[in-house]
């Protein structure tokens, strides 16, 4: 699996979760509930398709509307133990994001995305707004975390 990037913690969180038989769905929604983070089918599916590939995780039955459970298997368990500093620090990271989008960081998200879409029309004025607003927040930030 790979070290840590977004799909490498995916990969991971995934098949700890997998401790108790879940389905697709399910691991979506734990994973919105607990990290904040909204995985579409799209990018869980291959995941389970290649943590089941590794031999990691196994389909154990169908539920509900004939939906696949999968649960981790004994060399995913050990897999899990083996790499268990790996899990806590991707655990660590998302829960800091689900921190940051509580803190206003969703927001911030979109409006980056807004400006990235509409940089090129911005006049010099403009551009020098941002760049203020910008510098400024970044400098308010930093006096937070230095406790100033």
């Amino acid at each position: 699996m790979e070290r840590p990037n977004f799909r490498g913690y995916m990969k991971i969180l995934i098949l700890d979760l997998l401790r108790e038989p879940k389905h697709g769905y399910g691991i979506m929604a734990e994973l919105e509930n607990e990290y904040g983070i909204k995985l579409s089918a799209g990018t869980v599916y291959p995941i389970l398709a290649s943590l089941k590939k590794s031999g990691l995780i196994e389909v154990t039955e169908k539920g509900e509307r004939d939906r696949k459970n999968y649960v981790v298997t004994s060399k995913g368990l050990d897999y899990l133990k083996e790499h268990s500093e790996e899990v806590e620090e991707a655990k660590r990271k998302l829960r800091a994001y689900k921190t940051f989008l509580e803190l206003g960081g969703e927001e911030l998200k979109v409006a980056f995305r807004e400006l990235f879409r509409n940089i090129e029309e911005l006049d010099e004025a403009q551009r020098e707004e941002v760049k203020k607003t910008i510098e400024e927040c970044a400098r308010r930030i930093r006096l937070i975390l230095l406790g100033e």
